[in-house]
């Protein structure tokens, strides 16, 4: 089950189908249907109550009237870390999770904080440029100005040696650039729904890895691989890339032109000092005439027919942020070398457009309306675009503040996490590439969350360029010290909740379910209201099929009622984990409202955690309005016998026939006159049972597919197989019901006694205490 991870090599992943692939490893023991569902061919690898436990206080590390007991405090506190070295132990080689070890030692363990501390070999100098007032088109005097300025370069090699996880993240950098160095050029391929995307990643990722390799080493060998990577897709290497004319990165796909753009802005950037004046040149004028100037004409609506443009304007989401960053860093990179006035131009579009799109695509509660796979490229884009006008021009110009509720989308990915992968609804499939999650890191620094910065420093995709400045080590602590194990993302557009039994062992329960409307997601949701995911003894009982084929048609077609989009099984609500009423689809009109409570229990600094007697969560929602042919219809979701069981109860008064369906990868068998299913997965097992069943209740297994009568598939487009899943049922004709659903995973050690059997209580009268 596990890998060793000092042994890890932090390679890239590649993969293609839109859109975002992110870092993994080259290890796997074993495939997952709900990772590999959803994904066109197969990926290449290469390589708010809790706020207080989340947000910390931080004293100026700089400031030199520090006191010299906080001062050695610090230092001591540093010298621990380094002693026990990286936290986790090795990760998942299914989920590439981290594994911690059962340990008490709460002498590293402790509560997360910014240490303060004035040592240049533990903590980063002050940035010597700060403008009394800043402006877009006014850039720092040195280079590189783009999120990795001269001075971190300077302390860069000393918080290496004195750091695990930067020393970690350095080994791992170089042995992905010498993998990608000895590798042709990456080749232009155009994929049907996804333009160029995949190789504009890939060469952006290049760019970062051969430029880092030579800023900390000095060997022009790097400028030269980088040269050639550069002349590639500038088209000017023997056969070409892609069309011979301003559209060669694919503008009307804009994301491949962002990601381009950012390619060659950092080439530039990084390796300023080492280019020739005809080299500069040259890469101006491709970055110019390839990525700004169709900039320009993106925002020039009345001189762009094909439309590259439609992201500018009222798109809160992942395309706003992804290509608002490639224009800016551009702009950045050029600006003062530039005679055109083109760089001036664009800031003062993409700033603007960014502020009013990409900085709102959260809700209020940090929910990414997107979906967690749009979470990871809409959160890298405003990063680096923030990160790169703050370093360029000192000033971020409140991309980070216009919407308060983004300090909190590390909530969303941090609890959205389980110990058997996301809580991966709607349009989710394979673990994303080049867009990691290490928007954490920025964002801990930004927000004075030492919490997002700790989580993430332990994850498989942290490894990166970005993350070698992004990340501060005088963050200290554990990230799960004092983070409640639930929470409660209550924005109506998504209203979901995440309850978990631990944050630091791979076989704790979690349990994520979900209501939330069924339009203003931009298109990538499903028909779900009422949807969950269990998961427990390290693997995924109930789970999510992810995204469909993104070149079907009709499936983006819009997210009104008779949207083509709801035709596919994926999207329908017959493959969802919910109830299904007269096997129609759930009402887009949805407007659910949900309840929530819960203990409140957090973990403590020790990773060895017994959950306390009467600790519990539970989420309920009335999902009436979710429905056609529906009086009433409550479902709710209660963790019981302290975090060991999940309970599923659904009251129904509905017009039409009644299927209770959860998706499963597990092997089903029936037995008690089909009221308990016993679930296995390798080892493990799962019973299911249904308590206190109404008249002619029972389970029914039966496959993954489209039922017979459903109405079919736009022509030539079929469903995608589903294999290996069983759908777990409960079939009854119209009528009242109450179906309460026990899950019981056989935990190692736990004798039967030890199990719960709660009696019926209706959900209205649901509290903390209501149930064993």
């Amino acid at each position: 089950m596990t890998t060793n991870y000092a042994s890890v090599t932090r390679n890239t992943p590649y993969g293609s189908g839109d859109p975002y692939y992110s870092e993994s490893t080259a290890t796997k023991e074993k495939v997952s249907n709900w990772i590999k569902f959803g994904i066109p061919i197969a990926v290449l690898v290469i390589a708010g109550a809790v706020l207080g436990g989340v947000f910390g206080s931080r004293a100026s590390k700089n400031a030199s009237a520090a006191a010299s007991g906080s001062g050695a405090a610090a230092t001591s506190a540093i010298q621990v870390k380094n002693s026990v070295g990286l936290f986790p132990t090795g990760t998942d080689s299914l989920y590439m999770l981290p594994l911690y070890p059962a340990t008490t030692n709460t002498a590293a363990f402790t509560t997360p904080t910014f240490l303060s501390t004035s040592d240049a070999n533990l903590s980063w100098p002050q940035d010597p440029y700060q403008p009394s007032s800043p402006s877009p088109t006014q850039v720092r005097p040195d280079r590189p100005r783009l999120i990795a300025p001269s001075y971190k370069w300077e302390a860069l090699p000393n918080l290496i040696r004195n750091d695990p996880y930067l020393s970690f993240w350095n080994e791992s950098i170089f042995v992905n650039a010498s993998q990608y160095f000895a590798l042709p050029p990456v080749a232009y391929i155009m994929d049907s729904g996804n333009g160029i995307l995949d190789p504009a990643r890939e060469i952006k990722q290049r760019v970062k890895a051969f430029s880092y390799a030579y800023r900390m080493t000095n060997d022009t060998t790097w400028v030269d691989r980088t040269w050639t990577e550069l002349k590639n897709a500038a088209g000017n290497l023997t056969g070409g890339w892609g069309s011979d004319n301003s559209t060669r990165w694919n503008p009307v796909h804009f994301l491949d032109t962002a990601e381009l753009t950012v390619a060659y802005a950092i080439a530039y950037d990084w390796l300023y000092d080492q280019w020739t004046s005809d080299q500069l040149e040259s890469i101006r004028f491709t970055m110019i005439e390839y990525g700004l100037n169709n900039g320009i004409i993106a925002y020039t609506p009345a001189n762009d027919p094909l439309y590259y443009g439609w992201w500018t304007s009222s798109t809160t989401g992942n395309w706003n942020c992804v290509c608002n960053n490639g224009l800016t860093m551009g702009a950045l990179a050029i600006l003062g070398d530039d005679t055109s006035g083109i760089a001036e131009q664009l800031l003062s579009m993409t700033i603007p457009s960014a502020l009013g799109n990409c900085a709102l695509a959260t809700s209020s509660d940090g929910t990414w309306s997107e979906t967690s796979d749009y979470w990871y490229f809409g959160t890298t884009g405003h990063a680096e675009m923030s990160s790169s006008l703050l370093t360029a021009t000192g000033s971020t110009y409140n991309l980070l503040d216009v919407n308060p509720g983004f300090q909190y989308t590390a909530l969303f990915h941090i609890y959205g996490t389980g110990p058997g992968s996301l809580f991966n609804y709607g349009d989710t499939g394979p673990n994303k590439y080049t867009a990691t999650a290490n928007s954490l890191l920025f964002y801990g620094e930004q927000y004075n969350a030492p919490t997002y910065q700790l989580f993430q420093r332990d994850q498989v995709d942290a490894s990166d360029p970005w993350s070698m400045f992004w990340y501060d080590p005088a963050v200290s602590g554990a990230f799960w010290d004092g983070l409640a194990l639930d929470h409660f993302f209550d924005n109506s557009t998504d209203q979901w909740a995440s309850m978990r039994s631990s944050w630091t062992d791979e076989n704790a329960l979690y349990v994520a379910v979900k209501a939330g409307t069924l339009q203003g997601h931009q298109t990538h949701n499903d028909l779900d209201c009422g949807d969950f995911v269990v998961d427990a003894l390290g693997s995924r009982w109930f789970g999510e099929l992810g995204d469909g084929n993104y070149v079907a048609a009709g499936y983006f077609s819009s997210d009104a009622q008779d949207s083509e989009r709801w035709l596919y099984y994926r999207k329908m609500t017959e493959g969802q984990n919910t109830v299904l009423v007269g096997q129609a689809n759930q009402n887009v009109l949805a407007a659910p409202t949900v309840n929530f409570d819960s203990s409140n229990t957090t973990q403590g600094s020790s990773t060895v955690f017994d959950v306390p007697s009467g600790s519990t969560a539970y989420f309920t929602a009335d999902l009436t309005n979710a429905y056609f042919n529906v009086t009433s219809f409550l479902r709710g979701v209660h963790l019981i016998n302290a975090r060991k069981q999940v309970l599923v109860q659904d009251e129904i008064n509905a017009q039409a026939s009644v299927m209770w369906r959860a998706h499963t990868n597990a092997t089903v068998s029936l037995s008690n006159n089909n009221q308990t299913a016993t679930l296995t997965i390798g080892t493990n097992t799962m019973q299911v049972d249904l308590l206190s069943p109404p008249a002619g209740a029972q389970f029914s297994t039966m496959d993954a597919v489209r039922f017979p009568t459903d109405p079919p598939t736009p022509t030539g487009w079929p469903d995608q197989p589903n294999p290996g899943v069983t759908v777990l049922a409960i079939s009854l004709p119209a009528g009242q019901y109450t179906l309460e659903v026990l899950m019981t995973p056989q935990w190692p050690g736990v004798s039967t006694a030890s199990y719960a059997q709660p009696s019926t209580v209706p959900i209205n009268q649901w509290s903390l205490t209501s149930h064993p």
